[in-house]
């Protein structure tokens, strides 16, 4: 296994505290594995193994268990003088899974670890139950640097801006990156973990009949990634194609998308009203790679799976990612963690001058002191444009200094 220390040194850290840990993120994106590293990191704190006790709800095994029947048979397997450290893999697939993971904690000595995929690790209920009791860890795809690790681990490597090229367009899930798959056999296994979040997150889960509707707001969402619509912009445009759908049930569907850990919504922030707007969201894929399984790939989106792939940083890194409004037009990305603020245009080039004084004048406008950056794929002279500055996209994403 190779270890995602961006995830296991801040797990790592709550162990052996009150709190239960709850992962989240779509499918395959590695909460399993994360799992098996923290399992292994407790063997080398010398935990015995009798102490580690580890369940995957997903499997046959489970299938149709009742919550009393789960309750028995993790208080069967607790250790009866020792902690025990309970890993609770795919753990929503048991309905009422967070009364016996409350239970087990206020009653018994142990360590508690879950993992979920799906919008029941939303639920209020997760807060009804757990309330002051759990600290949940996001989990995404592979970064650029993690992305480069898993490569270097079986095949030699190239230069980062060369590399992202291929980061961009095969994405991030850990599955397609632990041997050398083509294009097509990588988008062939990312198409079926779309396909099963879809049918069982969504779909079944929901019971949805009009799997065709799901389907239309899906490629709409995948082919606008970067640019700012709404519910009525897709119910409009299914109409101009004879598909009447209401602008409610389209919502619907985006905030299931959302729950599924498919699409990320990102708010408009006016940064002279200060304040998040209501209209024109934008929104953004949980790995570059489902936009070209799906859709197939197309050189004219890469300047939009770009900002993506930017987007899905910033999120890892922990901030709370905004689109900036001005009154000389849009920010790509107003990234704010506690104290700290960055603001980031997203260009995969600059032609023209006209174009590189549009990129720079967003920014300029803004007066404050925050960081600043115009991250860009082509080449360019200098690095700083008046306070501003420059970077490669991949320099970026390896860079440690925001």
């Amino acid at each position: 296994m190779i270890d995602r220390p961006l995830y296991t040194q801040k797990i790592m850290e709550y162990v052996d505290t009150p709190f239960i840990k709850i992962l989240t993120g779509i499918r395959r994106c590695g909460k399993s594995t994360i799992l098996k590293l923290i399992m292994q990191k407790l063997r080398e704190r010398g935990i015995e193994e009798e102490q580690i006790v580890s369940y995957r709800f997903d499997s046959m095994e489970y299938d149709g268990y009742t919550a009393q029947q789960m309750y028995q048979k993790l208080k069967s397997s607790l250790q009866p003088d020792k902690r025990t450290y309970l890993f609770l893999d795919e753990v929503q697939e048991i309905d009422n899974w967070e009364k016996i993971v409350n239970s087990l904690a206020t009653d018994f000595n142990v360590d508690i670890y879950v993992t979920g995929s799906n919008s029941r690790m939303m639920s209020s209920e997760i807060a009804t139950y757990l309330t002051g009791r759990y600290i949940s860890f996001r989990i995404y795809t592979l970064s650029f640097a993690e992305y480069l690790d898993f490569k270097s681990s079986y095949t030699e490597t190239a230069a980062p801006k060369q590399e992202l090229i291929d980061y961009t367009k095969l994405g991030g899930f850990p599955a397609v990156h632990l041997h050398t798959y083509t294009a097509a056999e990588v988008y062939t296994i990312v198409r079926d973990i779309y396909n099963s979040t879809i049918f069982s997150d969504i779909v079944r889960r929901n019971q949805l009949r009009k799997v065709d509707q799901l389907e239309r707001v899906v490629k709409y969402a995948f082919n606008n990634v970067g640019n700012t619509f709404s519910a009525k912009s897709i119910s409009d445009y299914l109409k101009s194609e004879h598909r009447k759908i209401d602008n409610e049930t389209v919502y619907s569907y985006l905030e299931k998308l959302e729950k599924a850990y498919i699409l990320h919504r990102c708010l408009r922030y006016d940064l002279k009203g200060r304040e998040l707007l209501k209209t024109q969201e934008k929104f953004y894929l949980a790995d570059t790679a489902l936009r070209y399984s799906v859709l197939g790939y197309d050189d004219n989106t890469v300047a939009a799976m770009l900002e993506n792939v930017v987007y899905l940083e910033l999120c890892r890194r922990g901030y709370r990612v905004d689109i900036g409004k001005t009154p000389v037009g849009e920010i790509d990305f107003v990234a704010t963690r506690q104290n700290e603020k960055v603001y980031i245009q997203v260009t995969q080039q600059i032609s023209s001058p006209e174009t590189e004084k549009r990129e720079y004048a967003r920014l300029l406008d803004i007066d404050d002191n925050f960081p600043k950056y115009v991250l860009r794929t082509d080449e360019f002279a200098g690095g700083n444009y008046q306070g501003i500055k420059t970077m490669h996209v991949a320099d970026f994403l390896l860079s440690e200094e925001y």
